[in-house]
């Protein structure tokens, strides 16, 4: 009997080895999680018959997250996996070292592509992005002080006469429908105690006048005449552009005793771009940018997390897969619930603790050599035995 207790224990340490060396192996995978062997006695009838292996228990904690300032570089700050799509399964990770595929798929160094809350990869679609015409939207939205003790001027305004006008500004460039810009200038003439007039030049002509731009007096604020509404004609854009209609918004506009000075400007017209990378948000939004310094929402990074992590079965190539053990999937949006926000340009690093493994191998490797320094005992006494005959 006693032979198979030790044995018993010589195949429990070798099972503690063979968990403590896969941790060791695996202290540099992105995303690994360790594991650690628990043992169980085995008694029958108040005779204890050894001992055998009755769990490998896998560590979920979080690695720690480590910088490398790939976009494509994701972590989970807090609980979760990532959800990802291969071979019509579902798998889940923690590890989000991506790529992009030639078609627009995110995807892991095995193929699996990274999918939303309902389970359907994510993809780029638009590689490219077509102009739009300044006006498409909201126009120009434009923002200056002008300066209240600026001389009144009776002239009617010549934009080549620098004495019919107080102040010029190149206010911003704005967009014809084929994406080709255009510099908008807007030239102020201050026509009366808080009145002024403003005229919008483009390609050196007038597309656009407010001859009755008012201020409060007691506030500098615009009390009306705020807007002018701009036209440009194909010949006068000289790009056989569609004609542009857009107005221009200077509600924002002041009138302080301090110097002229543009604060803002906005217009919602852009040329074409063409595709340059992705930027992903804390809380799972892919946002494609482009070359035009435009970028969009193309989709929402699915996340998952189970009642029970320690019963998802690892596959292999940082995946795990859901079983009756862990649970259903609980699906959700980084950083809600009890999904842990991203984190681009970082990794999780593996949890392992090699310090913590190296004692463990020490300890594992002692109980080794104790079962088997008691088989070797126990084949002596038998030995003596048979010699006594």
């Amino acid at each position: 009997m006693g032979f198979s207790q030790s044995l018993s224990g010589v195949n429990a340490a070798s099972s503690q080895l063979d968990t403590i060396g896969n941790n060791i192996a695996n202290s540099q995978t992105v995303g690994f999680k360790s594991s650690s062997v628990q043992f169980a006695d085995i008694y029958a009838n108040s005779k204890g018959l050894g001992t055998r292996v009755s769990d490998t228990v896998q560590d979920f904690t979080t690695g720690s997250l480590e910088s490398t300032g790939r976009a494509l570089d994701l972590a989970i700050a807090g609980d979760g996996f990532f959800q990802f799509s291969q071979n019509e399964q579902m798998a889940y990770s923690r590890n989000g070292q991506l790529t992009m595929s030639a078609d627009g798929y995110f995807e892991n160094a095995q193929g699996a592509r990274l999918t939303n809350q309902q389970g359907e990869p994510l993809q780029i679609t638009q590689f490219s992005q077509g102009a739009q015409a300044t006006g498409t939207d909201t126009g120009v939205q434009a923002g200056f002080n002008l300066n209240a003790e600026a001389d009144t001027i009776a002239a009617g305004f010549d934009q080549n006469d620098s004495d019919t006008y107080n102040y010029v500004t190149n206010a911003g460039t704005v967009y014809d429908a084929l994406g080709v810009g255009h510099d908008l200038s807007l030239y102020y003439t201050k026509t009366a105690d808080n009145t002024w007039s403003a005229n919008a030049v483009m390609e050196g002509q007038v597309v656009g006048t407010s001859n009755n731009m008012t201020f409060d007096p007691g506030s500098g604020a615009l009390t009306g005449g705020g807007v002018i509404n701009a036209t440009a004609s194909t010949a006068a854009l000289g790009t056989g552009a569609a004609p542009m209609n857009f107005d221009i918004n200077l509600e924002d506009n002041t009138q302080y005793g301090s110097e002229f000075e543009l604060r803002s400007f906005a217009q919602d017209g852009y040329t074409s771009g063409s595709f340059v990378g992705v930027d992903i948000t804390e809380n799972g939004n892919i946002m494609a940018n482009y070359s035009n310094g435009n970028s969009g929402e193309v989709g929402t990074i699915g996340m998952a997390n189970f009642r029970n992590p320690a019963g998802l079965t690892p596959e292999g190539d940082n995946l795990w897969t859901a079983t009756e053990a862990s649970g259903a999937a609980l699906t959700g949006q980084a950083g809600t619930g009890q999904l842990g926000s991203l984190e681009s340009g970082t990794v999780e690093a593996s949890n392992v603790d090699l310090t913590q493994e190296l004692v463990d191998m020490i300890i594992a490797q002692r109980n080794f050599q104790a079962n088997t320094n008691a088989i070797q005992t126990q084949s002596d006494v038998m030995k003596e035995v048979n010699n006594l005959r």
